[in-house]
């Protein structure tokens, strides 16, 4: 298993951007797919988005063209850049770690509010 620390959450007004960071504490160039996902309250964990370890990405519909999910492995961070955020979008965000959809590894999670 891998341990992954995730920051940059935060309150922005809607229209705004932030950018979360997932550090991992190995190297991620084995780890086939490192994604993230929100959990809102009352609601179950979704994926926002994933990548894999030879760069392909894949978007929850809801955030195609604005969320941005990248990973630099020299630095053992995964990335996600949220433009144009909506109230719709606030939720605890995590970093997960695994093979495909099967998640092996979380973190703590990050708390994004957006306010209209």
């Amino acid at each position: 298993q891998v341990q992954l620390a995730e920051s940059g959450g935060g309150l922005v007004q809607a229209g705004g951007s932030l950018r979360l960071s997932c550090a991992a504490s190995r190297s991620t160039i084995s780890i086939n797919t490192m994604g993230w996902y929100h959990q809102a309250p009352g609601k179950q964990r979704e994926l926002v988005a994933s990548i894999t370890r030879g760069g392909r990405t894949n978007y929850a519909d809801s955030v195609k063209g604005r969320f941005t999910i990248s990973r630099d492995n020299a630095k053992n961070t995964v990335y996600l850049q949220m433009n144009s955020l909506t109230p719709e979008d606030t939720a605890v965000y995590y970093c997960g770690a695994g093979v495909g959809l099967v998640v092996t590894s979380w973190g703590q999670g990050t708390q994004v509010t957006v306010s209209s």
